[in-house]
This record gives structure tokens, sequence and C-alpha cells, in this order.
């Protein structure tokens, strides 16, 4: 059975970095047909797509997002993770990194973790 699990800080202060990991347990992120997403939710707010990294290693981006964000993957430790540039107070949420299937459906979330962008 396949599990997502987000880790990182759970404050930031404005104009830093935030830096988030997922570790799948369960499957490989290499897998043919799936990509690794994040998504985040502020409050208030639906559900904001950051980006995605398909099994080939290759990444697309929210327009809204892609100046400031990086997403990469380490296949040894079977894990991806997420980097938002120049943070501010908008950027706090509950990111959300999941795992997007051949059907196109979000089928496997981590629990989210909360991120605060707070000085």
């Amino acid at each position: 059975q396949v599990q997502l699990q987000e880790s990182g800080p759970g404050l930031v202060k404005p104009s830093q970095t935030l830096s988030l990991t997922c570790t799948v347990s369960g499957g490989s992120i290499t897998t043919n047909y799936y990509a690794w997403t994040w998504i985040r939710q502020s409050p208030g707010k639906g559900l904001d797509w950051m980006g995605v990294i398909h099994d080939d290693g290759i990444t697309y981006f929210s327009p809204s997002l892609e100046s400031r964000t990086t997403i990469s993957r380490d296949t040894s430790k079977n894990q991806f993770s997420l980097q938002l540039n120049s943070v501010t107070p908008d950027d706090t949420a509950v990111y959300y990194c999941a795992r997007l299937n051949r059907e196109s459906d979000y089928d496997i979330w981590g629990q989210g973790t909360q991120v605060t962008v707070s000085s």
C-alpha cells in the first residue's frame, strides 16, 4: 500500500525559502504512469495546485508560482521535495503531497503539513 508523508519546518520567515519533503513508501516514485504533486490550501481558500514531477523526472509548475518553485526528487530515498522561494505570509497554508495516477486522479494523499510564514 502506497503511503505519502510530508516533512519540513512548520514556521518560515518572510523572504526565506520554504522546503518540504514527501517520503513515499510502498511504491517507487519512478514507476511508469504516476506523477507526484504538491498542493496547498490556505485558510479559507480552495486547493491550490503548485506543481508536479513525473516518473521520468520532468516537472511542471503553476504559472503563478513557477518563478519561485522548484520540485526535485531523490530516487535513492524515494522522496520528492518542494522549494518555494521568497515566501510571504500569503504562502501560509497546509501543504500536501499527492500521487497523480494514469486516470488523472489524485488517488493518494499525505496527511498534510501546516506551514506558517511569519517573522
